[in-house]
């Protein structure tokens, strides 16, 4: 969708208080949008980063550890310490490779996809009305706006996401 040259630049004049409040309109809806989440994480002794990794893992079962680490854009210190108590509490397991016994490919388990569940239909309904409310041009704006925003290659690894076929 979008291809990074950057082609509406002279079409759309904004202050710069017009963009700071889309940027806090963006923080704002951050903490909504993460609120719901974060309610169903708090007893749990997790937070963002375990919800994150149990999205991916989600989204691509069988997902290696290294691309799990390219797609969250964390330390492998960090994650190796979300997996592990991800999978000491039972809601992810790794396997070995089949084609190479180095590589550790990551599943949920029933216990993490059922959180995983509770966790994306708090998120999906907040979208749902979001968008609902908001109208199909608006949606399709809003996308076009978040893609303008991502890096290069942090877009190339959303739009490999939208291409899985799950």
């Amino acid at each position: 969708m979008v291809d990074g040259a950057g082609g509406g630049e002279g079409l759309l004049f904004l202050t710069d208080e017009q963009l700071r409040k889309g940027i806090e309109a963006m923080f704002f809806a951050y903490r909504g949008f993460t609120a719901d989440p974060d309610r169903i994480l708090e007893g749990m002794d997790y937070g963002r980063a375990h919800h994150r990794a149990i999205h991916f893992i989600h989204r691509s079962p069988g997902t290696t550890v290294s691309n799990l680490l390219a797609i969250l854009g964390v330390t492998k210190q960090s994650l190796n310490r979300v997996l592990r108590s991800l999978i000491e509490d039972g809601l992810v397991e790794q396997r070995v490779g089949r084609a190479d016994k180095r590589e550790r490919h990551l599943h949920l388990t029933a216990k993490g996809a059922e959180l995983e569940r509770a966790l994306s239909d708090a998120q999906r309904a907040r979208m749902r009305a979001a968008y609902r409310a908001a109208g199909p041009a608006a949606v399709q704006g809003f996308r076009t706006v978040l893609e303008a925003m991502m890096d290069p290659e942090m877009r190339r690894q959303y739009q490999g996401l939208r291409d899985w076929n799950l």
